[in-house]
């Protein structure tokens, strides 16, 4: 098993419910590292280099209104298989479509405001990281109960 790095954003409307120390949190308790954090506001101009691949979709426009709408807060998280825990631990993109016990599951009834992104593979992680986070912004440490979240051969 790797490790990885992911990209989490708690997105405008996770932020406006107070749900940021709840979904904070659910990432703790399930082992992953916070190596990255911060609170910050999306630009157009962020936006589009983020969701590049959507910008010419008929969708973008409202993508971009609701991610620019309020603050968000970004992080970046460490452990095993980090991208595809963090996936799990979202559910579908539609709240309404998720199972209980997923973020989305819990607290989400809607497909665009669905609380929470997440990175889709190792690679969009990298770039996505590398977008919302300088190098010198990521703090490397080990937590002192890092030997009781998983073994030493799962790192």
């Amino acid at each position: 098993m790797a490790t990885e790095r992911t990209l989490v954003l708690f997105k405008p409307d996770a932020v406006q419910r107070r749900l940021v120390g709840e979904l904070y949190s659910r990432f703790e308790r399930k082992g992953l590292k916070v190596v990255g954090l911060k609170l910050l506001k999306v630009t157009p101009e962020l936006s589009k280099q983020h969701y590049a691949e959507h910008v010419s979709k008929p969708f973008y426009p409202m993508l971009e209104e609701f991610i620019t709408s309020g603050p968000i807060v970004a992080l970046c998280l460490e452990g095993p298989e980090a991208v595809s825990v963090v996936r799990g631990m979202m559910g579908p993109t539609n709240g309404r479509a998720a199972a209980p016990g997923t973020i989305r599951g819990d607290f989400g009834v809607s497909r665009q405001m669905n609380l929470v992104h997440g990175s889709d593979s190792t690679d969009a992680s990298a770039r996505e990281i590398a977008i919302y986070f300088k190098p010198e912004e990521l703090v490397s440490y080990e937590p002192t109960l890092s030997g009781w979240v998983c073994a030493s051969d799962e790192k």
